[in-house]
């Protein structure tokens, strides 16, 4: 999915809710202990607090950086995915006489077009362990929705279909060897983009790494107001909560974006590029692609959280 480009503020501190609840009610108590009670003694050098703040933010730098990396690997890998999807049908329709040929040779590029559409609308779901098979019954015949029910990989079984297609167009003429050999590269990166896929969403960031991160981080804001409140007073509520909430926001920020298959926001909007796949072949093949209110479909990206 996409976020719209003005998030909303209520958005962005949903996601850090309980953590700025409970930040202000310790703030609120440390400033009451000093204030009410004179506990002088709880003040601590702002030196402690500021270098401890100063290795979680290289800290979290990093992890932000490793999480980002990840999140535009696949997002690379979905872009080559479009690519290779027009490049698949623009090979079946200049290399298939499509205009002299037979009916058999016109519905064979366009059984595999559409097939390659149901691929990434299936790839996208499976990713985000939804079920493959919902919706793309509209662009496979039923005796291929049959076929791949018997695969746990729905995407894997829809490229061997391709394969099999491939080879009965070798052997009925309707190709060449060269051809087939280009189209079979075709078909071969789409096995490595899937791969490649699968190995973002099956490799799990360091657990270790951001539990020590997050247990840093709790210690940071455990020493903050200790550091202010001797300079600052009351006022320190309002510093802590601030700089607290930078912390956390940066944190959640990277936890998300390390896993983008998982159905959130911050995903890689595989929906929408699928939408953008079925559109160029649907016209690349001279079908009308329209909604149920007659306008173009995919036409206009709507950006939802």
């Amino acid at each position: 999915m996409l976020l719209r480009k003005n998030i909303p503020i209520s958005y962005i501190l949903g996601k850090i809710r309980k953590e700025m609840i409970m930040v202000t009610v310790y703030a609120v108590l440390i400033a009451v202990c000093y204030n009410n009670f004179h506990f002088t003694r709880i003040s601590i050098p702002i030196a402690v607090p500021t270098m401890l703040g100063t290795v979680i933010s290289l800290l979290l730098a990093f992890k932000s950086n490793q999480a980002y990396d990840r999140w535009w690997e696949a997002r690379t890998i979905w872009g080559a995915i479009v690519n290779d999807s027009r490049s698949l049908t623009r090979q079946l329709l200049t290399f298939v006489d499509t205009h002299m040929g037979t009916t058999e040779e016109r519905l064979f590029c366009e059984r595999m077009a559409k097939r390659q559409i149901a691929w990434s609308y299936c790839l996208s779901r499976q990713l985000r362990g939804q079920n493959p098979l919902e919706g793309i019954d509209r662009f496979i015949s039923p005796q291929d929705m049959a076929n791949i029910r018997r695969y746990n990989n729905v995407a894997l079984g829809l490229l061997e279909l391709q394969g099999s297609d491939l080879r009965n167009a070798y052997k009925l003429g309707w190709i060449n060897e060269y051809q087939q050999v280009e189209i079979d590269r075709t078909l071969t990166r789409f096995s490595n983009h899937m791969g490649g896929c699968e190995r973002i969403k099956n490799t799990i960031f360091p657990a270790t790494y951001g539990v020590y991160i997050h247990f840093a981080l709790l210690l940071f804001v455990i020493l903050l107001p200790f550091g202010l409140i001797e300079f600052f007073g009351i006022v320190e509520i309002p510093l802590v909560l601030a700089i607290s909430s930078s912390f956390f926001l940066i944190e959640k920020m990277a936890i998300h974006l390390q896993d983008p298959f998982e159905n959130r926001p911050t995903d890689t909007p595989t929906t929408t590029i699928s939408r953008t796949i079925d559109r160029d072949i649907m016209q690349m093949l001279k079908e009308n692609y329209r909604t149920d209110d007659g306008k173009p479909k995919g036409a206009k990206v709507f950006y939802i959280l």
